[in-house]
């Protein structure tokens, strides 16, 4: 099972004692730890989607964020077909710029990001005590982390998700969360097994990305696509103000 590559034990349930800090508080620890609103971030993201009976597909792309602004931007940079496009999130709306049309059309966070199982909200900050609302929690083991499991329900519906179930350890970090649909369908699991640690800050290291209904038959055995983003070269050096605009994605294709 994919699992066992970064969790080598089965989960286990069992009777642990209380934790210090109630859900709520865990779940906003979470997303402070996911969030840089003090500083600006940038990195390098390699992104391989392995579509089953398919050739596997690299994309690598330049990161910028500025999380106190709510704003990002992604530059394409690989492969070359895709060179130059990119994402500009300011607040709440979402701008794709495609170089050849030289046209920026509005998209959404719950879309595909590049035609992945990763979506545009994988790559903004964590505002999961905002959007959701916890409706139970539950100790577990899991690998070698002890975890919290939180299962919410989405508060709004400006989110990509509308139920998630998420497992974060002691230390307040993120290391697997199930999406879910309105029904209860479950659509993709995701795992982060390590974590840079820069001062006091943390990055994810991996990220693998399940899509739980989008595969294919091999050898008569279901094999379920897959995501896996590797983040390189973080940075909380100042990002320009000026990269955060549509003037910056147009002059980088010029």
């Amino acid at each position: 099972m994919w699992v066992r590559r970064f969790f080598p034990l089965v989960f286990v349930f069992c009777v642990v004692p209380s934790w210090a800090i109630s859900d709520s508080e865990l779940l906003r620890k979470a997303d402070s730890l996911a969030s840089y609103v003090d500083t600006d971030f940038s990195a390098e993201y390699t992104i391989v989607q392995d579509k089953p009976g398919q050739a596997r597909s690299v994309t690598v792309a330049g990161v910028f964020r500025k999380d106190a602004q709510e704003t990002y931007v992604i530059l394409i940079m690989q492969p070359s077909i895709s060179r130059g496009q990119g994402y500009l999130k300011q607040g709440n709306t979402l701008w794709f710029y495609d170089p050849e049309s030289r046209r920026f059309n509005s998209t959404s966070s719950r879309d595909r990001f590049q035609n992945t199982n990763a979506s545009n909200s994988d790559f903004t900050r964590s505002t999961l005590s905002q959007d959701y609302r916890i409706t139970k929690g539950e100790d577990t083991i899991l690998g070698n982390f002890r975890c919290r499991i939180l299962h919410l329900d989405a508060r709004t519906n400006a989110v990509a998700y509308p139920k998630m179930k998420i497992w974060i350890s002691e230390d307040g970090l993120v290391r697997k969360t199930e999406d879910y649909s309105l029904s209860g369908q479950l659509l993709r699991i995701s795992a982060i097994p390590d974590y840079y640690r820069i001062g006091h800050r943390y990055v994810p290291k991996q990220i693998l990305i399940i899509d739980a209904l989008r595969g294919s038959m091999i050898n008569g055995v279901f094999v379920n696509e897959r995501t896996q983003i590797t983040i390189n070269k973080p940075s909380f050096n100042r990002v320009p103000d000026s990269y955060f605009s549509k003037t910056f994605l147009e002059s980088v294709n010029r």
